[in-house]
């Protein structure tokens, strides 16, 4: 994934059409839950909408349950926050779009000039990272997994999760003044593509992994290991022989399935090719 000077992305279903260089700010969610800020989030919108009359809001997401409790009373988080801040937001500048195609998702970041992402201290969203990758600006939630891949003033902006005021106020500025933090955008997409690209790191980084750490049982198996038992740690060496190490692989295979096979398969015939 990479920036598009020229993008655009179309909601039939709303009549719009965002591109390059509108004010759009967006936020993404499995669902709309605590877990990822999504009350935050719109508590922030208020302040936000009444200081820049051109923004839109486009929020990414389903109503279901994923990480955090249903509200109750047969409620969405989406009805309980429109309940609370719905009277002080122009709704016909917040567009929820629902889960939408991974191929509308990457223009849309690309056409995004804020991306809020929050999170409780949990399992980082790829959505993240992917916006990074496009070139979107990103201001996310100061929580531990969010400070693995954002720096404060260098790659993207960090909020205090709870701190509303703070968030309403950042994202205004990040508005505003876009010119001010393209440098901390184009620092945010060498983050990814120097440390997270899937064939230059992730994916050698896996297979080493997968090679070394895995010893499994004789015979051909895309996912044996090279290394043999021996100079192993006396815990692994106990592991291999228990059958902890075969159980594991087949968890790897059952949880990466075909793409990764298919993947591996790729990267041991031509290493090289792949890997430059």
């Amino acid at each position: 994934m990479s920036p598009s000077a020229g993008a655009t992305v179309k909601f039939p279903e709303q009549w719009r059409e965002f591109k390059t260089g509108d004010e759009v700010l967006t936020f993404v969610n499995r669902d709309h839950e605590p877990h990822r800020g999504f009350h935050i989030f719109m508590r922030a919108l208020p302040k936000v909408l009444e200081a820049r009359p051109q923004a839109r809001i486009v929020i990414v997401g389903g109503d279901e349950q994923s990480y955090s409790p249903r509200p109750g009373a047969n409620k969405t988080w989406r009805q309980v926050m429109l309940a609370e801040v719905g009277d002080r937001l122009d709704l016909s500048r917040v567009h929820f779009v629902g889960k939408i195609p991974y191929a509308t998702f990457i223009d849309l970041m690309r056409v995004s000039r804020v991306h809020a992402y929050l999170t409780y201290p949990f399992v980082l969203s790829w959505s993240m990272m992917d916006a990074m990758s496009a070139g979107c600006f990103v201001v996310g939630s100061r929580t531990s997994p969010v400070e693995e891949m954002i720096s404060d003033g260098v790659n993207g902006r960090l909020v205090d999760f709870f701190d509303v005021a703070a968030w309403s106020e950042t994202l205004i500025d990040t508005l505003a003044h876009p010119e001010k933090y393209e440098h901390l955008q184009a620092a945010a997409r060498r983050t990814i593509v120097e440390t997270y690209d899937l064939r230059k790191h992730c994916l050698p980084r896996l297979v080493e992994f997968v090679e070394g750490e895995l010893e499994c049982t004789p015979g051909p198996h895309p996912l044996r290991a090279t290394r043999t038992a021996q100079g192993l740690p006396p815990q692994a060496e106990e592991d291999r022989k228990s059958g902890v190490f075969l159980r594991f692989r087949g968890q790897v295979a059952a949880h990466c399935g075909t793409q990764f096979c298919r993947r591996w398969g790729a990267l041991r015939r031509a290493p090289k090719a792949l890997r430059s």
